[in-house]
This record gives C-alpha cells, structure tokens and sequence, in this order.
C-alpha cells in the first residue's frame, strides 16, 4: 500500500497535464493519447477492452507519457464515473476530459433494427452527457478543466442511412452549447471538434443493414489531424473546430439551398459511400468491442477522393449560382 501511495504521490507532483480520453483503443481516441504522450502528460485511458488499452499505455510511455488504463463502457454512468474517480484517485487531477467514445450503423431508418439505433444514441450521446456528468464535480472543484467532446460535421447536416449517428451528433452539439451558457465564469472550458470523414476503423466496425459495402465519403482526413485539434481546443476561445476543409463546404449550400443538399448528400451516399453488393449484414462493434486494438487509420485516404469531391462541390456551388433568382416583391 505504501508503495502504491508513493507511486502516486510521484506522478502527482511531476505538473503534468492529467488528460481522460474515452474511445482511446482506436481511430482519433488512440490517436490523441500519442499527441498527448509526446508532451508527456498522464493519460487515462478508457474504452470497453482493457487488451486493447494496453496496447494503447504502452505506446504512449514509449513516447514519454504515464498511462493508466480503465475498461469503461460509457453507455453504463457508474462506470464513467468510476473511470473520473480512478484518474483523481491515481493523478490528483482531471485537467482535460475527451468524450470520444463513438459507433456508427448504416441502415434506412425502417430497416435498421431499434436496438441497433438506440445503441449508437446511447454510446455517442449518452455516453458524452454521462462523461459531463462524471468530470464535472472535480472541475468544479478545482476551478478549472476543459471538457473536449468530439462531435462530427454530422452535427450540423445530415445523410441518408446514417439517422442514429447523426441524431447523436446533432444532440451532442446542443448538449454542448447548453453546458458552454451554464458554465460561464465557472473557469471550465467546454469545447467541440467536428471532424468530417477521418481514416479510421470505425467504418470496418460499423453495423451495416444495407447489404452494400461501405467506405468513408472522400476525402478522408488524417485522425492526427484531428488529434491536434483536440490538443490545442483547451486553449484556443473558439468553442467549435472543424476538422476537413473540403467537406465543410456542404456547410452553406446545406443552410441556403437545403434542396440542392438533400439532392447531393442522396447522390453522394448512393454512388460513393455504399457500393457493390452482397455485403454482409451485421451489427459490427456497436454492442461488443473487438478483441485486440484497432489501428489508428483504416486505409481508407485517397487524393483521387479528394480530386471527386472537390470537383463534386465546385459543381453543384456552379449551379446554384446560376440558377435564376425569384422575386419576393409584390405586384
């Protein structure tokens, strides 16, 4: 026990930064505890394989960092705070808490089975509220801390056959402006990243009703990117990053021509995102982890994407400044 007390009497007064991370076995999650390891910060890591995890601590105090690993499932809030109490416990701190943790399931909303849609609500919205609720007393405490949630450029448009993911997205931004208005003065920090589609596993591990196979819509960006946006969110004013130039700009045609979007984003899905046939039917990881860590990218980046989409935006911005403008003015 001594021994034990010593060992965590050292690491808390080494000053460095005490970061939770959930979804850290894979994909961005995995990603971010490297970033944060190269600066030497204490990592906690949490995900629902503690294999998986291990692999992930020990990468990280190869490059410099502390590791501690917490098998938590972020759909079960004892086990979330569980996960805040065991980083207080071991590092005297919480100074930046990433809610990470996410799955995805392609389906027609009438095809894609209840559980299936409730599940990925569940982990990528729930297991965010879940992950506030638990960091936020010690926050208080302290004066101080960043809450980083990681939402999606599906936190502002939508797609067809992926309505759970992006009904998780949109109510994750929502929950996170509420929490930036009631915590002003408080001296924490509420911050989102909106990456677009990144090169990660999650797609190999999405469920899939659809029959077709299914890719990431190009271009896929690099989930370092998005790790150091994740980095630099705590100290930067801005409440909201994006993360893929490219595909934010679905952005304003999806604001002013909603039409024009609904078209493209149908189009988009249809011939890129889902293709060929006879693939298999399955639930993926959305309820069970895989056995072993997951790489941090999928194999999924392509500058041909990039050539496609950006010719597929330059396009249909063409039309829309070319169409014709309809006079609201009275006779």
């Amino acid at each position: 026990m001594d021994a034990a007390n010593h060992t965590s009497t050292d690491r808390r007064a080494t000053g460095a930064e005490v970061i939770v991370i959930t979804g850290a076995s894979s994909g961005i999650g995995r990603a971010t505890a490297r970033a944060y390891a190269r600066r030497g910060a204490q990592v906690v890591l949490a995900s629902r394989s503690e294999p998986a995890l291990q692999t992930v601590a020990e990468e990280c105090r190869e490059l410099g960092g502390q590791a501690l690993v917490v098998r938590t499932d972020v759909t079960h809030e004892g086990e979330v705070r569980a996960l805040a109490a065991a980083a207080v416990l071991e590092y005297g701190r919480i100074d930046v808490w990433v809610g990470n943790a996410g799955v995805f399931a392609y389906g027609a909303f009438e095809q894609l089975p209840a559980r299936v849609f409730r599940q990925v609500v569940e982990t990528n919205l729930m297991g965010q509220v879940h992950g506030a609720r638990a960091v936020l007393p010690y926050f208080r405490r302290q004066g101080s801390g960043t809450l980083v949630m990681v939402g999606s450029l599906y936190s502002r448009v939508g797609s067809p056959v992926l309505s759970p993911y992006v009904m998780s997205k949109f109510g994750l931004l929502g929950f996170a402006e509420c929490l930036r208005q009631e915590l002003r003065g408080s001296g924490i920090r509420v911050r989102v990243v909106l990456p677009a589609s990144i090169d990660t596993p999650i797609y190999q591990h999405a469920a899939n009703v659809t029959t077709r196979h299914i890719r990431p819509l190009p271009p896929a960006g690099s989930p370092a990117r998005v790790a150091r946006a994740i980095v630099r969110a705590p100290r930067r004013r801005r409440f909201a990053t994006f993360v893929g130039r490219i595909q934010k700009q679905t952005l304003p045609v999806h604001r002013l021509a909603p039409a024009a979007y609904d078209a493209a984003a149908s189009w988009m899905v249809e011939r890129v995102e889902l293709h060929g046939r006879d693939a298999e039917v399955t639930v993926g990881t959305v309820f069970d982890p895989p056995e072993s860590a997951s790489p941090t990218t999928g194999g999924w980046r392509s500058s041909g994407g990039r050539l496609l989409v950006g010719a597929f935006a330059t396009a249909v911005l063409s039309v829309l400044l070319a169409r014709p403008r309809v006079s609201t003015a009275r006779a």
